[in-house]
């Protein structure tokens, strides 16, 4: 991420005060044609997509993919945004059970915005591993919703968590396919396309923008989102302060810290428009292309199904929209 958010000035000692685990948030969006279950995965046989998406923390899900989800959710696909941990250290003046808890209703109120699941996994944030357990637990949420397209970090990050994510993801890229691994979980018997959200590191090697989706029509919900997120943008995350937050009775400076928050998202948002111009020509055409001001863009990893051109307009049907 351009903006690091989620190391910690706490140490202390920490228990979770609330079992995540079991926490599913569930809303649609009014847009959305369809409306998803909170509990277990959903209906089978309709013909609609089934999208999981991974992030580190409550707020990585709805940052790299939010506006992509919101445009699959309008037309009726499921789509389900994982936090791996619980973001219980990602705040300058509160952590444990209290902020977790905070976090897990700001991304509950972000899919009700952008039409999608959401569930945050009861592991601390800084303390994601990459254990047996944890790769069952990703092999089960993916089977769980006959993922045809899954989407992660790349396992090279600045943040440990997103490191360990990514390669989690990578690790059940195959799994999900082997019969008697996790046999609790029927196996999948379609591999899924796995994609990576996009990031600016360059070493072992760069990102590479295989796929490249303007979010122009739905860009006031991921901006909504963003609002949502309060703990993390208006309050500033674990790398804020008190500086950042205005006197609630002040509405001037109150809309002026919205106002700040929501500039520099849009700035972020719109330079992948920018990095990545060449892609959205190929995929929209030059002339639709150079009007496309804010975008958000995946690669593909090589360790699941390799979608051709055809698969590709299936998999992302607003292509042609």
């Amino acid at each position: 991420m351009k903006i690091p958010r989620l190391s910690s000035p706490f140490e202390m000692p920490r228990r979770s005060f609330l079992n995540l685990a079991a926490v599913t948030v569930s809303a649609i969006a009014a847009s959305s044609s369809q409306a998803q279950s909170a509990e277990g995965k959903p209906p089978s046989g309709d013909g609609r997509l089934r999208i999981i998406v991974f992030g580190a923390h409550p707020d990585d899900c709805e940052i790299s993919a939010g506006g992509t989800g919101a445009k699959w959710a309008a037309q009726g696909h499921y789509v389900k945004f994982v936090s791996c941990t619980n973001g219980d250290i990602g705040h300058w003046g509160m952590a444990g059970g209290r902020l977790a808890k905070r976090r897990a209703k700001e991304v509950g109120k972000c899919a009700e915005i952008l039409g999608n699941q959401s569930q945050v996994l009861d592991i601390h944030d800084g303390e994601l591993m990459v254990t047996m357990e944890n790769r069952r637990t990703i092999c089960r949420l993916i089977r769980d919703w006959q993922a045809d397209i899954v989407i992660s970090h790349r396992p090279n990050d600045y943040h440990p968590d997103h490191r360990y994510v990514g390669v989690l993801v990578m690790d059940a890229a195959y799994m999900v396919t082997v019969p008697h691994f996790c046999p609790d979980v029927p196996h999948l018997t379609k591999n899924p396309v796995f994609l990576f959200a996009e990031d600016e590191f360059r070493r072992p090697n760069p990102f590479t923008p295989d796929i490249v989706v303007s979010i122009d029509d739905v860009a006031e919900k991921k901006f909504a989102a963003i609002e949502a997120l309060e703990s993390q943008f208006y309050e500033g995350g674990c790398n804020g302060g008190p500086h950042l937050v205005p006197n609630p009775a002040d509405s001037a400076a109150v809309a002026a810290r919205k106002k700040a928050v929501r500039e520099e998202w849009a700035g972020y948002f719109s330079a992948t428009a920018r990095r990545f111009r060449p892609a959205l020509r190929e995929r929209y055409g030059k002339a639709r292309a150079e009007k496309v001001k804010y975008a958000e863009a995946f690669e593909i990893c090589e360790y699941g199904r390799r979608p051709d051109k055809e698969e590709l307009k299936r998999l992302f049907p607003f292509f042609g929209a």
